[in-house]
């Protein structure tokens, strides 16, 4: 099995893409994700979703706010 990257909804934070992946973990969906360096120096993998994936680049700077996804900053 998989782990999800998937951000918890009461998660917060606030870091700058240091990679963008993707791939088809369980067969039949493509998933998107990205590195993302915070902050607090910690690098997470997060899983985003397409439209977020296609519209950002390695050095920009994402956002996670509690109770919605990441987002461009």
């Amino acid at each position: 099995m998989f782990t999800s990257h998937k951000p918890e909804p009461d998660e917060a934070w606030e870091g700058i893409v240091e990679d963008k992946s993707r791939g088809m973990l369980d067969g039949s969906n493509m998933y998107h994700f990205v590195k993302v360096r915070r902050a607090d120096g910690q690098v997470t993998k997060v899983r985003v979703d397409r439209r977020l994936w296609k519209s950002i680049a390695v050095g920009d700077r994402l956002v996670k706010q509690p109770g919605s996804g990441p987002a461009k900053a």
